[in-house]
């Protein structure tokens, strides 16, 4: 094959791979968009600073909106440090053998375990073994457990990208492990850590399954008040004027779903501006 062949392959596939990746664009700009344009009518400071009312065919979405960021908050706070401890664990201090072969071969296969079963899970342990009840503390730790794979894996991918070389110059200057790796490798692989993290509080954003059994309520007129108290969250509510309200104002569901694309697009939004921060103090 000569290299005028190799070329006009290479720009081939090239073409190929930017068509896809055109399509798959498109297909996230369009249902943006679409949201925007059947929710924005709706979306006003009375949709997200009220209650609900008459049985929720009117009013807004305040109690649904905070329990979201109270359930998030909590997730955060239990699965993060969790996840990215395992995975310093892993990468920098477990032997490379087959029992941590293993272990990794778990965090993968339960990262592939339908939502359901952990909002089971959480049913089962937090709910009636632990006595938490169905609350904001059941609810996040059985989101963080269904997050935690995915933050161990990409947060031990991030560790690994960071060349060895750095690790090997710091212990030559009389840096301990830790001193190692808390000022050398972890400013390294930070950015890679925030992305993961972002992905992961994304999901649990959006999960319904979960917290159905674990923290989510039809309707409450108070806000929640501890760790202990039900909540209203955004995607149960929507799956409940969706479907289980009857005659339910088409509007107010378009408005409920742009409220939480908005609020995942902030995660991700501030997810980035730290990424972008913490890349700008590596250079300097």
């Amino acid at each position: 094959m000569n290299l005028k062949s190799r070329y006009v392959k290479q720009k081939i596939w090239h073409g190929i791979l930017l068509f896809i990746t055109g399509i798959v664009v498109a297909f996230v700009f369009g249902i943006v968009i679409y949201l925007f344009i059947k929710g924005s009518s709706t979306l006003s400071w009375e949709f997200i600073s009220t209650h609900p009312d008459q049985g929720m065919r009117s009013g807004g979405i305040l109690p649904a909106i905070l329990g979201t960021l109270y359930l998030v908050g909590g997730t955060i706070i239990f699965s993060l440090p969790v996840g990215i401890l395992s995975a310093i664990y892993l990468n920098e201090y477990a032997a490379k053998n087959r029992l941590t072969r293993m272990i990794r071969l778990s965090i993968v296969n339960v990262a592939g375990v339908p939502s359901i079963v952990f909002g089971l899970f959480g049913l089962g342990f937090f709910v009636i073994i632990l006595n938490f009840g169905k609350s904001l503390l059941a609810g996040s730790l059985t989101l963080s457990i269904l997050i935690l794979p995915v933050v161990i894996t990409s947060s031990e991918e991030a560790l690994k990208a960071v060349p060895n070389e750095y690790r090997e110059a710091s212990l030559a200057l009389g840096a301990t492990k830790w001193q190692t790796i808390t000022k050398v490798v972890l400013p390294q692989a930070l950015p890679g850590i925030i992305t993961g993290s972002v992905i992961s509080v994304g999901r649990a954003a959006g999960e319904t399954a979960p917290i159905l059994f674990t923290v989510a309520v039809y309707s409450m007129r108070s806000l929640p008040n501890s760790i202990f108290s039900e909540a209203m969250v955004l995607p149960y509510h929507l799956y409940v004027i969706a479907t289980q309200i009857p005659n339910a104002p088409v509007d107010m569901q378009w408005g409920t779903a742009l409220v939480l694309l908005l609020l995942v697009m902030v995660f991700a939004i501030v997810g980035s501006g730290i990424r972008a921060w913490s890349r700008v103090r590596k250079i300097k």
